[in-house]
């Protein structure tokens, strides 16, 4: 039993669908990353208005101390903001690993069926291919035979 076409076709069409579930669970995973770095940023800022603030209170500068109270909290309203997305994405990311990783199996699966079905096709082959010859060989023995008991018979 060969492989059909469809069965192949079935498995381009699986590489493609885990190809594609592969490029969409990266770019998930790419944007969580872009929002996690935008979190370090925030808090990077915030540690900097804080800084600001403190250095201010050495100098005795009103305008560096508002300043850097106003980026302290630009900072964490930024922060605050991107945590819940984070969250959000976080879950994306893990649905979209579970699609790729589902994918992955379906490929595996006829993958697997194609791999089973040629192993057989083997099997089958090689077997006919040793019946052929015994049957070669014993019509030749038995050919053989009745050539040589005919060239006695004759002598």
């Amino acid at each position: 039993m060969a492989v059909s076409r469809a069965m192949r076709r079935l498995m381009q069409v699986r590489v493609l669908e885990e190809e594609l579930r592969e490029a969409v669970l990266e770019s998930a995973v790419g944007d969580l990353r872009r929002m996690e770095l935008a979190l370090v940023a925030a808090k990077e800022r915030e540690r900097n208005g804080r800084q600001q603030v403190t250095a201010s209170a050495n100098t005795g500068e009103l305008v560096d101390r508002i300043a850097g109270l106003e980026e302290t909290r630009a900072a964490l309203r930024h922060g605050a903001a991107l945590k819940p997305r984070i969250a959000e994405a976080e879950l994306e990311v893990a649905r979209r690993r579970q699609e790729f990783l589902a994918k992955r199996i379906e490929r595996r699966q006829v993958e697997t069926l194609i791999q089973k079905t040629e192993a057989e096709d083997a099997v089958d082959a090689g077997r006919r291919a040793q019946q052929e010859l015994d049957d070669w060989f014993l019509s030749r023995a038995q050919h053989g035979g009745r050539t040589n008991e005919g060239a006695s018979d004759e002598e």
